[in-house]
């Protein structure tokens, strides 16, 4: 019997970030955990694993991530496989700390539609920036999270802890994959986990910013699949 799969992804995102894997993972039980409605990383976990089976599959993108790596500080025994999709261990350093300040403040001076046309550039390589297609998933996004669960999210990512200390105590069969032209985390940040975690291996995805499911379904789906799989 295949066991449930668990999505959880990150800020300003939603279920979209899923769907060429949900068209392609029709016979598996999914569960998208939510990303809305609390304002701590602590607090989305405890939502994920109140709602997740008792055994699962956990495939984790972004802020989903950092929530992840609180999953299993507390109920390592419940995650059968992990995956890991542009995302970061340690904490908010000053200059990730001023840039998310900035997005507060634009939003709290009532400009909140500014912030994603600032994440933009971050999200995708230069080259996808004129994609409609791509920049209308990311707005739309955007506007279906709204300002006061953006500024949640922010909450909770700006009082994360340094997962570092701990990533040598996962000892799930872990999958990384980071899209090479990623503006928002990098290789480095990624072999770090890779290192840490006994066995965890990488997959960098060609030409592929901070959404690898939406740009390239293409290499993302197979990886994971056969990850799945095996």
């Amino acid at each position: 019997m295949s066991l449930p799969i668990v999505l959880i992804t990150g800020q300003l995102l939603t279920d979209a970030v899923w769907q060429p894997l949900a068209d392609v993972w029709r016979d598996r039980e999914i569960i998208i955990a939510d990303n809305q409605s609390d304002d701590s990383i602590a607090g989305f976990a405890q939502r994920l694993l109140g709602k997740a089976p008792a055994k699962f599959i956990l495939i984790a993108h972004a802020m989903g991530g950092f929530v992840a790596f609180e999953v299993m500080r507390h109920a390592p025994e419940r995650v059968a496989k992990l995956a890991l999709i542009s995302t970061l261990a340690s904490a908010d350093g000053p200059a990730q700390t001023a840039r998310r300040q900035g997005y507060i403040d634009l939003v709290e001076r009532g400009a909140f539609a500014q912030v994603v046309e600032e994440r933009i550039p971050i999200l995708f390589p230069e080259e996808k920036r004129g994609d409609e297609r791509l920049l209308g998933i990311a707005r739309q996004m955007a506007a279906d999270t709204g300002a006061e669960t953006f500024l949640a999210q922010q909450r909770a990512i700006m009082g994360r802890i340094d997962s570092r200390p701990r990533l040598g105590e996962i000892e799930v069969p872990t999958l990384l994959i980071w899209g090479e032209k990623d503006g928002i985390t990098s290789r480095a940040h990624h072999e770090e986990i890779r290192d840490a975690i006994a066995g965890a291996r990488l997959e960098v995805v060609p030409g592929a910013g901070h959404l690898p499911t939406i740009e390239a379904p293409e290499i993302v789906e197979p990886l994971l699949s056969a990850f799945i799989e095996r």
